[in-house]
């Protein structure tokens, strides 16, 4: 038995994806209403990374959405701002330039969305990113290593990576769970990653037909708790991709709350990598339509 079969070996879901299915609907049928108020739409909202990551960005859209996030409260002086801003790592001087707030400026690297890059690159372009000002960097797992089952090479990568990521500097690893589809290998690459030192572990790039869902919600809640438990070690959570609406973030609440506890629910524990959300939570806070962000 390999270091890492003994690692899962220590924890064990015990659940399929049906039962998975089963537990989701069950924790959303009894708690979703009392979470679906004002504030937890606020709390939400403070948990948000706002992100862009097109193609198409330009100097001037990173910088006015800077420009945004610094003016939040002059517009909106009762809600809270947002956790962070989220951009590719050719983008973060800019947001470093015009963000005044007191919030985390992260950058995707190392490949991203694929991951399918030398490790080399990959840990060159995060340097770069946290020289540049990132205080955060969210990266990807080699996905395909993953399914192979070459377990020791991803996990060597993210221990790179979490070298050049020095504190305060955090790592946030997305484990791209639309390509890894079931719980196991979900709750497998949870642990993983976990081991490797990351500060968050992710759902999603965005950039995939299958981003955050409920259910991969619930089981890498149930590997952070597990591995609080066994480790007294607390690893933050973000789900990201597709989660645009204020009912799917109130139900991604719900299972954050029901599995981890209150003490996840917090901007440092717990963030959404969101885009439209934004726009979407200052809508149901408000009671008319905006489109502020």
């Amino acid at each position: 038995m390999n270091k890492f079969e003994q690692l899962f070996a220590q924890y064990d879901l015990a659940l399929t994806d049906e039962q998975v299915k089963q537990q989701v609907a069950d924790i959303l049928a009894k708690h979703f209403d009392e979470n679906n108020t004002p504030e937890v739409w606020k709390q939400c909202l403070h948990q948000i990374d706002l992100t862009t990551l097109n193609g198409n960005d330009t100097s001037a859209k990173v910088r006015g959405m800077a420009k945004k996030v610094n003016e939040f409260h002059e517009h909106y002086p009762q809600i809270p701002n947002v956790a962070a801003i989220c951009v590719y790592p050719a983008m973060v001087a800019d947001v470093r330039a015009e963000l005044k707030e007191n919030i985390g400026i992260a950058a995707v690297s190392a490949g991203f969305p694929a991951s399918q890059t030398f490790i080399e690159v990959k840990v060159a372009e995060t340097a770069l990113a946290i020289k540049a000002g990132a205080t955060e960097i969210d990266v990807v797992i080699s996905i395909g290593k993953f399914l192979e089952g070459k377990y020791e090479e991803v996990y060597d990568e993210l221990c790179e990576l979490r070298a050049v990521c020095k504190e305060p500097t955090h790592l946030k690893v997305i484990l791209e769970t639309g390509d890894l589809k079931t719980a196991d290998n979900i709750y497998k690459a949870s642990l993983l990653a976990m081991q490797a030192g990351c500060d968050f572990i992710k759902t999603s790039t965005g950039k995939i037909a299958v981003n955050a869902t409920p259910e991969a919600t619930y089981v890498m809640c149930r590997a952070i708790k597990d591995w609080y438990e066994k480790t007294g070690v607390k690893v933050s959570y973000k789900p990201a991709g597709g989660v645009s609406t204020t009912e799917e973030a109130v139900q991604h609440y719900t299972i954050v709350k029901e599995v981890l506890g209150e003490a996840w629910l917090n901007n440092q524990n717990f963030r959404f990598g969101a885009s439209r959300l934004a726009n979407n939570l200052l809508t149901s806070i408000c009671g008319t339509e905006t489109k502020y962000f």
